[in-house]
């Protein structure tokens, strides 16, 4: 019988950014990563995620250092290794659409400080909010790739995702990534999602998962099997719980075989080894919680994520109404049917989670409703997959007419505005979009560099303290 061609799976690192920012809310310094940089630059990663998600945010507001510094030191070290981001379509790394102009921009600079492939995703999976992103990436030669969030749901069948994925192929992505925020893709569901998107698009697909309610790494065998061709691996001292599967593990389990990596597990051992003394330190400061570690089964029977959960949790034990937490439970997936069913990721999953504790608690659904429940039944975050609840609708919104175009068409360009506004401070081009993205925290962040740099004593913001949303 003829020997199978070799086909080794690809890996994308995470411990420089999604992995520390699941277990240790986004707090590892720019400082504790750079020393290890050249032995993960050996290794043989298809790339090593690395910047965007909360990282921007963290690093100013918590750790008062400069991102474009810490991805500009990265470039410098990783002289093997492509450089990976995530970017929220239109929000790109913060909370609110922006305008097409800052949008672009920030793709050139995220280029041109050293980053090799954007990973852009939308909260709603409206690929309007994608092509802006999309395009700037492939004006700038960097590689565009479109994670879709998966989740589960009526709307959500394989013809869905066999069609979302022919668009984003054609819209002009290089690549797409399944983003699995809260663990609920199944071994067997995998194999059979790979199996048919590879008959659909001819563009690499990627997969990416959390390790919460404890199926990822069988899900990433059976998708290795069917064909995906890079999946998302954290190293073991960051690997695990609310993080990824650990790399070492993946790398041990595809060797012998046709997906065989090639990595070296000396070298893996020495860069965990690295990362030990940093999740212990993190671990006895409670940085890292151990619940973190964990399966949550519930993630799966609740099909709601793992931080969603904890959210849902605080907010009921602060109006003492621990009693309600399965009357919330069952109360979510109604809330996000009338919402049009939307992926439950950031900002969407706190927006249902927020809504449905106020429908128990009220005793009446709806009668108290929050300024994103009316964003969303507005229009302002882009479409759904299925229509709104039309009561629920008119009793949240009255007669306003909801935007129907894409909502960024409805932003003037902001630039030049953001440019006047940020002249006292500048001292880079990039400064004027980390303004953009966080005014005050940027604000407070310039003042303390300038007193650093004028010798004036600015203390540091405590690294281990300070809710952050991951």
């Amino acid at each position: 019988m003829a020997e199978k061609a070799k086909k080794p799976i690809k890996i994308t690192e995470t411990i420089l950014r999604d992995a520390h920012q699941s277990l240790i809310a986004t707090r590892m310094t720019t400082e504790q990563m750079i020393p290890i940089v050249d032995k993960m630059d050996k290794v043989g990663y298809h790339s090593v995620e690395c910047w965007g998600g909360a990282t921007f945010d963290a690093s100013l507001r918590f750790l008062k250092e400069d991102p474009w510094d810490r991805l500009r030191k990265f470039r410098d070290g990783f002289k093997n290794t492509k450089l990976q981001m995530l970017f929220r379509g239109q929000n790109i790394l913060g909370y609110r659409p922006y305008a097409d102009d800052v949008v672009e921009y920030f793709v050139q600079k995220s280029i041109a400080n050293g980053i090799d492939i954007i990973r852009i995703f939308d909260c709603l999976n409206d690929l309007r909010n994608l092509q802006t992103a999309v395009s700037a990436a492939n004006k700038e030669k960097g590689h565009a790739q479109v994670a879709l969030s998966y989740t589960l749901g009526d709307a959500y069948t394989m013809d869905y995702w066999k069609d979302v994925a022919k668009r984003i192929e054609d819209m002009g992505a290089n690549s797409i990534c399944f983003k699995d925020m809260a663990g609920l893709l199944l071994p067997y569901t995998a194999t059979e999602l790979i199996t048919e998107l590879k008959q659909v698009v001819s563009i690499p697909i990627q997969l990416h998962t959390h390790y919460t309610s404890g199926v990822a790494s069988m899900t990433y065998m059976k998708a290795v099997e069917a064909g995906v061709d890079v999946i998302d691996t954290a190293m073991s001292p960051f690997a695990l719980g609310t993080s990824q599967p650990a790399t070492e593990v993946m790398v041990e389990t595809f060797k012998g075989t046709e997906y065989d990596t090639g990595f070296d597990q000396a070298l893996l051992a020495e860069i965990a080894d690295y990362f030990r003394p940093i999740r212990d330190e993190a671990l006895a400061s409670g940085l890292l919680n151990p619940k973190n570690l964990g399966v949550n089964i519930k993630t799966l029977l609740y099909q709601v994520p793992g931080g969603m959960l904890s959210n849902l949790t605080s907010q009921l034990k602060e109006q003492n109404a621990e009693d309600k937490y399965y009357e919330v439970l069952e109360e979510v997936p109604r809330v996000r049917k009338d919402l049009g069913e939307p992926p439950l990721v950031t900002p969407s999953s706190q927006i249902v989670g927020t809504q449905a504790v106020f429908n128990v608690l009220m005793g009446e659904r709806y009668k108290m409703v929050t300024k994103e429940t009316k964003g969303v039944l507005s229009g302002e975050y882009g479409a759904t997959i299925k229509p709104f609840n039309p009561e629920v609708q008119k009793k949240c919104i009255g007669d306003k007419k909801p935007i129907t175009c894409r909502p960024a068409d409805l932003i003037e360009p902001e630039l030049d505005k953001l440019e006047k506004e940020i002249a006292p401070w500048k001292q880079q081009d990039e400064d004027v979009l980390t303004y953009a993205l966080f005014p005050q925290v940027a604000k407070d962040f310039f003042e303390y560099r300038e007193a650093q740099q004028t010798g004036i004593d600015g203390s540091v913001a405590d690294k281990a303290n300070g809710a952050y949303p991951v």
